[in-house]
């Protein structure tokens, strides 16, 4: 199956520390390489606030993984993020080949 390359950006809950929001970013780094696809590159863009409340949150800390995957590794990421209760909003991209 074909790689392609994506974009995440997800937004997770402040109050759960600097500590547990980076074992966090490295529990979905370690899914995507586990599953066979590559992340090229995580950014972590820190707490902001938001524009509007989020499920009674007013700010979130952001996060931009860039990662190549196939079909299958982004399905399971989607997944996975939904179900988790930490991830405010997330959203994956497919970047232009």
């Amino acid at each position: 199956m074909k790689f392609r390359n994506y974009e995440t950006m997800y937004i997770v809950n402040p109050e759960i520390g600097t500590e547990a929001i980076r074992e966090l970013a490295g529990k979905y780094l370690e899914l995507i390489n586990g599953l066979g696809g590559e992340v090229t590159s995580v950014e972590d863009w820190g707490q902001r606030r938001f524009a509007y409340e989020i499920e009674d949150h007013t700010e979130g800390h952001y996060l931009i993984m860039v990662f190549s995957a196939n079909e299958e590794i982004t399905k399971e990421l989607d997944r996975r993020m939904k179900l988790d209760e930490h991830v405010i909003r997330m959203m994956i991209v497919r970047k232009d080949d």
